[in-house]
């Protein structure tokens, strides 16, 4: 099938050639129009969204992203909940020795359909699903940072490592940060919304902006390739900006 000079595959059609949705949504309209500005796209199972099927905590609710079938093609990665007050996550892209992989930890308010949309160069959404089951309230919740004491104090502390792989390295990172969404009362939001990637040259190796449904205290994982030491510079709503050397 050719819609609009492009051609569809990938995706189950209906008789009339409409793609089919693999987790049926009524909001799926209303999202490709507000994210995706109504572009061409295809529901691609190469772009492996993965969740549990059930939010066992859904303050912290474990989502990775692969998109290595696309490796070398990937302008940006989107991802959002479609029935969170707070839809999107995360605006991630990956450059220069970053592959299309993500982890992350996301809050979801109740069951709904997840999507994480790749845009490859050639100006084709590519986009993969996934449904997950909640008992509600990750997204109202209060934050368990702001019960500990002293919580101020870590503010922006970053924990984690490299762990070398066959042909990568895989960078896992834990951020202290409250990540408040703004939906409790009498707490304003405060979140972390911006993150780089770069070398020991200061090159950038990834831009990524998140969103108030990353849970609090993130935790990030990334795949790089090649040798050498990574930083990341991290920027929060106040103005704030924290550093993490990555040997």
């Amino acid at each position: 099938m050719r819609l609009r000079g492009w051609w569809i595959c990938c995706v189950p059609m209906l008789a009339w050639g409409a793609p089919v949705d693999p987790v049926p949504s009524v909001m799926w309209a209303y999202y490709h129009q507000l994210f995706l500005a109504n572009a061409p796209f295809v529901f691609d199972e190469r772009v492996k969204l993965l969740a549990p099927p059930f939010a066992e905590d859904a303050r912290q609710v474990p989502l990775e992203i692969d998109a290595r079938a696309f490796k070398g093609d990937v302008v940006k990665i989107l991802a959002w909940a479609e029935l969170n007050p707070l839809p999107q996550i995360v605006d991630f892209q990956p450059m220069e020795r970053v592959l299309p992989w993500l982890s992350i930890r996301v809050r979801i308010e109740q069951a709904t359909p997840l999507r994480a949309t790749v845009l490859t160069r050639d100006g084709l959404w590519h986009v993969g699903s996934a449904l997950i089951d909640a008992a509600g309230g990750g997204c109202t919740a209060p934050s368990v940072v702001r019960t500990q004491p002293g919580w101020e104090d870590h503010l922006g502390e970053v924990l984690g490592g490299r762990y070398p792989r066959a042909t990568f390295s895989r960078v896992k990172l834990h951020v202290a940060h409250p990540m408040d969404n703004g939906m409790v009362s009498g707490i304003p939001e405060f979140f972390i919304n911006h993150a780089e990637l770069r070398s020991d040259d200061n090159r950038l190796l990834a831009r990524m902006e998140l969103f108030p449904a990353v849970s609090e205290n993130p935790n990030l994982a990334f795949d790089i390739e090649g040798p050498g030491p990574t930083r990341l510079t991290l920027r929060d709503t106040s103005g704030s900006q924290f550093e993490a050397a990555i040997p």
